[in-house]
């Protein structure tokens, strides 16, 4: 029986910590929460109170001074701890100039 559990990431991921100011778009709702997993393809936001699976957000990262703002999806739930949010296809170079910064900074420090 395969691993249903299995491992369907496009891009590695790494523990990588930052502020996460999360949009759900269809009802302007807001929330302020932090990463716990950054990738170039999505983050897992550690929240309480998760938007519902499906869910278009805005997503706005910030580290220091800089930020990564896309649109996404919410992909995964985990009722009263988090939630997985994939990232559109549509990033724009230069936040994925500031996303290739951060995630080979996060693989240079060590834990």
């Amino acid at each position: 029986m395969p691993d249903v559990m299995a491992d369907r990431r496009a891009s590695p991921r790494f523990a990588l910590i930052l502020v996460a100011n999360i949009v759900e778009v269809e009802s302007d709702t807001k929330l302020t929460a932090r990463t716990s997993d950054l990738s170039r393809t999505g983050c897992y936001v550690d929240t309480l109170n998760p938007i519902p699976i499906g869910s278009a957000v805005r997503v706005i990262l910030t580290r220091g001074e800089e930020t990564f703002e896309t649109r996404g999806h919410v992909v995964y739930v985990s009722p009263g701890l988090g939630m997985g949010i994939q990232f559109q296809d549509s990033v724009t170079p230069s936040q994925l100039a500031t996303l290739d910064r951060w995630l080979e900074k996060a693989t240079r420090t060590p834990y």
